[in-house]
C-alpha cells in the first residue's frame, strides 16, 4: 500500500518517550502532526496542558519530585541501583525489588518478573498510592510492602525490598540486629527488628511490618529478606548495605562467644548523636 503523496508516515510515540521530550524541555504542544500517542500519553498530555494553561488549577504542581523531568530522573536512578544490588547478590535471579514516591499518590515500582541488574528505564511502572495500576508492566507482587511505608511515612521517598544473604540468613535463624554490637550500626541503623514470616505478595507482609514501620527505617523480614526506606533512593541503598554489613559482624561475633555489646550509657550518647544528625 503506497502512502498518499505530501502525507507523512505515521509515528508512534510511547509514554516514555513523551517523558523524555517534556525533559527535554519540548512543550506538551509541540508534537508532529504525524504522532500517534496511546490512550495513557493522551491522559499525560491533558494533564500537562490543563497545568500549563491553568498553573493554579487543583492538582497542578503537586508532584512531589518534580515534573516529567524528575520522573525520568527517577526511573533512570531506580535502574542504576538495581544494577548495584545484582553484583553484591542482594538480588539473584529476579528477586527484589525498588520503588520511589513520585508524589503523594503515585509510586514509580520495578515490574515483577524482570531482573534488576538487567532493568532499563523503560521497564519502570507507575502505580496509584492504593494500588491501581496508571502504566507500564505488572509492577512487583510485594507492591504492598512498599505502600505499607508510604502509606505510614510522609518523610519516606524510597523503599528496597532484597535478599542480601548473610541478613537473610539471621532472618530465617530468628535473630534481629538488634544488639549495639558497633557504634556504626547504633548511629546508621538503630535497632533492626524481626518480622514474623508472612506469604510473599500477600497482605501478610503488611500486617507483619505493621507494627515496626513508623519507627524503624529497615525491617528483617523472618524466612524472606530484608526492606530499608529512605529520604531518597541512594539511602535505602546504603541502609541496605548497611544491614548486610551488620549481619556480617554479627555472626563473627556469634562464631567468637557472641560479643561484647556497647554499655547501655555509652549507646544512649550514641542515640543522641543519631537524632542530632537526623538519621
Amino acid at each position: 500500500m503506497t502512502e498518499e503523496p505530501g502525507k507523512k508516515k505515521k509515528v508512534f510515540l510511547s509514554d516514555w518517550e513523551l517523558k523524555k521530550m517534556g525533559a527535554a524541555g519540548r512543550a506538551a504542544g509541540s508534537l508532529p502532526e504525524n504522532a500517534i500517542i496511546s490512550p495513557l500519553s493522551s491522559d499525560w498530555l491533558g494533564s500537562e496542558r490543563r497545568t500549563a494553561a491553568n498553573p493554579r488549577a487543583p492538582g497542578a504542581g503537586r508532584q512531589g519530585q518534580g515534573g516529567p523531568r524528575a520522573e525520568v530522573a527517577l526511573r533512570v536512578k531506580i535502574a542504576e541501583i538495581g544494577r548495584r544490588l545484582y553484583p553484591l547478590g542482594f538480588v539473584p535471579g529476579t528477586d527484589g525489588n525498588i520503588s520511589v514516591r513520585l508524589d503523594e499518590n503515585t509510586v514509580l515500582i520495578t515490574p515483577s518478573g524482570i531482573a534488576k541488574g538487567a532493568l532499563t528505564p523503560e521497564d519502570i511502572t507507575k502505580m496509584d498510592i492504593g494500588g491501581g495500576l496508571i502504566s507500564g508492566k505488572k509492577p512487583s507482587s510485594e507492591y504492598l510492602l512498599h505502600l505499607c511505608f508510604y502509606k505510614n511515612r510522609p518523610d519516606v521517598m524510597a523503599v528496597i525490598h532484597a535478599h542480601p544473604p548473610l541478613a537473610t540468613g539471621l532472618a530465617s535463624a530468628g535473630m534481629a540486629l538488634d544488639r549495639p554490637l558497633t557504634s556504626e550500626i547504633v548511629i546508621t541503623l538503630g535497632k533492626v527488628p524481626l518480622a514474623e514470616y508472612a506469604t510473599p505478595g500477600t497482605a501478610e507482609v503488611t500486617d507483619s511490618i505493621a507494627g515496626f514501620v513508623k519507627e524503624h527505617n529497615a525491617i528483617m523480614l523472618a524466612n524472606h529478606g530484608v526492606v530499608t526506606c529512605g529520604r531518597d533512593l541512594e539511602t535505602a541503598f546504603q541502609r541496605m548495605e548497611t544491614v548486610e554489613q551488620a549481619a556480617k559482624i554479627t555472626l563473627v561475633a556469634e562464631h567468637l562467644g557472641g560479643g561484647r555489646l556497647i554499655p547501655p550509657d555509652k549507646v544512649r550518647k550514641l542515640e543522641e548523636m543519631r537524632r542530632r544528625l537526623g538519621i
